[in-house]
């Protein structure tokens, strides 16, 4: 047996002559009318992965499952894909050879037998993966460990639970890592009044080893829409980043393998934030009488105000308040405070009984606000920056004190996270703050020293004659390109391709913003009779759950599906649009928050997906149920709307269900016509009426995607694994951009599914499932790595060794400063040098093989 090593295959024919036998690498290369791309390796930037072997023990015995990669994918026919076959190995003695998918069920399996698939080309060996040992239950746990509890300085104690999760490959070993956020017991919503915890976010091996910690201190509130963390690689060096939002205070404790902290920092403060006074002991969280104090400084300064000085907003306070004229202004300090008392007393209590601002404590409305790029693998701060935009108030000029309830510090921090191919070939990160009013978003490269700016979005303010008595909802902003994409925002956001450019775009809720950050479109319709204003034309608004992928494959381009929560304020309270033009194919007016919606294909005997909005308590007088891709109803009655998991042999798509509330529930997979397949006892879901898992990603085996759920005392992570055998051969999920990139977003705010860019369901027609076509950082590492094996094993000897070596050596630098011919003509000598001696037939087919896999990666 040859050592551990890894293939790639994808890009124009190569055809490779070893001895007797001829290796043919065909694949798809780029359509001579297809999309231009930029200078350099012209391909999407994806993860080299490895072969991902899993096994699990079941009552029928030991079931296996591991990956196709994307550039593995040979030819796509009316039957499926084709690619190489796999030899199956169980201790050492082959079992045996799967044709028509990646995975096999071996009967006669035990929990202590020891298996291993080789990829197989023209008969010969190529790739033979690493050794693994089956799960047993059907899952494996992945320790964690809990941070300490604490207390507020309210005196409330508050404990720790793990919640969402991202993946990425820190260390470029071809495997994925696990970062895991902590949220304290007490994490609140951005409208919820109170102190929290400090949120943490710790990297993971498989095996339970603790990479880094990172702390984001207390000037960082804990809940849903505060961090929004990404795991990618963003530089293209094939080890992935980490990016989020941070503050003073905030610190990395990175671990040695034996468990000792190997550094403990602080981020980086800007020069200028020091030479201001600001420092990481600082503690921003504002008790009642600071709020207090607060609300006074800003009477103070009213009629400084950019809004009053312009004669947009009253010029005194009494006019805002709408009470007789008492004081002159500037104000003194006793009658800014006299003032303040009779808004928190008086006029508050009076928009909205709710309005308790005597109690108003733990929010974060002022300090510094940062933005840092952290080493996946150590934690290492790499790069700081202040956040764009910053708040400029607590949420004043956002809308929050317009309303009936006055909420500072709601609409302010409001905050989503994408990672998008804006360029076709490199990811970009996207951070977005506000979406009931000022909406903004900015994108950014980095490059591995520095962050770039590509292009920033800012509807502008929301006008309002008076910020404490006007709705800002619905209105424009005052910049002239992007006035119209305020109040279109969900609580997610999605990436797609939605124009057939090669690059992606935004899809922020009703509005879609290009790949070079101009405005593509934003949705609007009339609203319908019965609704607040017949006939008026509004936008179609903000919504909980949005859904971007081919939902319906007989139309072409892609599909968005999204509920609104507008009541009688919105046109529709679900629709399906065209992801290109944002035209409402169908929908339905609600009347009402429709506060959940999902896709997935849950009738197989009807083409395309289903869709389907949450169900309000009398759905069936709305008209509203289960609909088919083209807009029929199909039922009165839906699925779950917690998490969607492509989880059955068919390609049918699962529901997620178990909430996550004061009575906790059991998740489950639950199969709309099937009924339940998974009961994952021992485990909860997160975030309270969200119920979503911590992950769901095709991030081990085939192409089926895995179940990540906390253990009911947050000491592991439970990964479940569906072990139905299925006879269809797709790559890995993780080789279409669409779904990588979802994936990363997965975590944001109201966790969405992930989806690919191509339509994936039961009735799938294998012809339109597009080849992947991308570049993966550290392939030539993986290459010299699997040279490395063939010669500790001597399948290679030393002068041809070295030789080999300084071929691969002269293709990695070239790959890694994007010279893609300069790299292939290195390669090509590698190939060459294989054939002579020193070189074993074993190793000459495989590294042969994996050689022109890159190749064709870069043709």
């Amino acid at each position: 047996m040859s050592p551990r090593s890894r293939s790639r295959s994808l890009g124009s024919t190569v055809v490779v002559l070893v001895g007797t036998a001829a290796l043919v690498l065909t694949g798809s290369a780029a359509s001579a009318d297809g999309p231009s791309r930029p200078d350099g390796i012209a391909a999407v930037h994806l993860e080299q992965l490895d072969r991902g072997l899993v096994a699990a023990s079941t009552t029928e015995g030991v079931f296996l499952s591991w990956r196709l990669r994307g550039n593995e994918v040979t030819e796509r026919t009316p039957a499926g894909l084709t690619g190489p076959d796999f030899h199956v190995y169980r201790d050492g003695h082959r079992i045996a050879t799967v044709t028509d998918s990646t995975n096999h069920l071996d009967p006669t399996g035990t929990g202590t037998s020891r298996y291993r698939v080789a990829a197989v080309v023209g008969g010969d060996e190529v790739d033979l993966g690493a050794e693994v040992s089956p799960w047993s239950a059907g899952h494996r746990d992945l320790p964690l460990r809990k941070p300490a509890d604490g207390v507020t300085p309210g005196g409330e104690s508050y404990t720790y639970s793990a919640n969402d999760m991202s993946v990425g490959d820190v260390d470029g070993d071809g495997q994925y890592e696990y970062v895991v956020k902590w949220d304290p017991s007490n994490s609140k919503d951005v409208s919820q009044v109170g102190y929290t915890g400090p949120v943490y976010l710790d990297t993971y091996e498989l095996d339970g080893t603790l990479l880094h910690r990172i702390d984001l201190g207390v000037n960082i509130r804990a809940g849903a829409h505060y961090t929004q963390f990404l795991v990618y690689d963003f530089d293209g060096d094939g080890r992935a980043e980490l990016m989020l939002k941070t503050a003073p205070g905030t610190k990395v404790v990175s671990y040695r393998p034996d468990g000792r902290v190997a550094f403990e920092r602080y981020v980086t403060m800007p020069r200028q934030d020091r030479a201001a006074g600001y420092a990481h002991t600082d503690d921003y969280r504002l008790s009642p009488t600071g709020y207090h104090d607060h609300v006074v400084d800003l009477f103070l300064g009213w009629h400084r105000h950019p809004e009053v000085v312009a004669g947009r907003w009253p010029a005194t306070l009494e006019q805002a308040f709408g009470i007789a004229p008492r004081y002159r202004y500037p104000l003194s300090r006793a009658d800014a405070r006299t003032l303040a008392d009779y808004f928190v007393d008086v006029y508050a209590p009076s928009r909205s009984s709710r309005n308790d601002l005597r109690a108003f404590q733990g929010f974060v409305v002022d300090g510094p606000e940062y933005l840092t790029v952290f080493e996946g693998a150590t934690g290492r701060e790499l790069q700081t920056i202040r956040y764009k935009p910053g708040r400029s108030d607590d949420g004043l000029r956002w809308g929050d004190y317009a309303m009936s309830r006055i909420e500072p510090g709601n609409r302010v921090d409001r905050f989503l996270a994408t990672v998008a191919y804006l360029d076709g070939r490199r990811p970009s990160a996207v951070f977005a703050r506000g979406y009931y009013t000022r909406t903004t978003l900015v994108a950014y490269h980095w490059d591995g020293r520095r962050l770039t700016e590509q292009w920033y979005v800012d509807s502008g303010w929301v006008p309002m004659s008076n910020p404490f008595n006007d709705s800002p909802h619905g209105r424009d902003g005052t910049d002239p390109e992007f006035a119209t994409i305020t109040t279109q925002g969900a609580h997610s956001v999605s990436v797609a391709d939605v124009d057939a450019d090669g690059r992606q775009e935004i899809v922020y809720g009703g509005a879609t913003i290009d790949d070079d950050g101009s405005l593509l479109y934003s949705s609007f319709a009339p609203l319908p009779p019965g609704s607040a204003d017949p006939g008026a034309v509004v936008r179609v608004g903000h919504g909980d759950a949005l859904h971007v992928t081919d939902i319906d494959p007989a139309r072409p381009g892609l599909e968005i599906y999204m509920v609104h929560e507008g009541g009688t304020n919105a046109p529709y309270g679900h629709t399906m649009r065209d992801a290109r033009t944002g035209r409402v194919l169908f929908g339905d007016y609600t009347g009402r928050d429709t506060g959940r919606g999902m896709v997935g294909d849950v009738v197989p005997a009807v083409p395309g997906s289903e869709v389907w909005p949450a169900m309000p308590p009398n759905a069936p007088d709305l008209g509203i149920g289960l609909f088919s891709a083209d807009g029929d109803l199909l039922a009165p009655t839906t699925p779950g709307t917690n998490m969607s998991i492509r989880w059955g042999a068919d390609m049918t798509t699962q529901l997620v269900n178990g909430t996550a509330t004061t009575v906790l529930q059991t998740p489950t997979v639950d199969d709309w016509q099937r009924g339940r397949l998974l009961s994952a006892e021992g485990t909860l879901a997160n975030n309270n009426t969200k119920g979503n898992p911590a992950l769901v990603a095709d991030i081990l085996g085939d192409w089926r995607e895995e179940l990540l759920l906390r253990t009911a005392d947050s000491t592991a992570m439970r990964i479940y694994l569906s072990t139905e055998v299925t006879d269809r051969k797709m790559f890995t999920l993780m080789h279409d951009p669409q779904y990588r990139a979802d994936v990363a977003r997965q975590q944001t705010s109201y966790n969405q599914p992930a989806y690919p860019g191509f339509y994936l369901g039961s009735d799938l027609d294998w012809t339109r499932v597009p080849v992947p076509d991308y570049w993966a950082p550290g392939s030539v590492d993986a290459l010299r790595e699997a040279l490395d094996g063939y010669v500790a094993s001597a399948d290679v000897a030393a002068p041809a060794a070295g030789r080999l070596a300084a071929d691969l050596a002269q293709a990695d630098r070239r790959a890694e400063a994007g010279r893609a011919d300069g790299a292939a003509d290195a390669l090509r000598r590698f190939v060459r040098h294989l054939v002579g001696r020193g070189v074993s037939t074993a190793a000459r087919t495989a590294l042969t093989y994996q050689a022109g896999t890159v190749l064709r990666m870069l043709s």
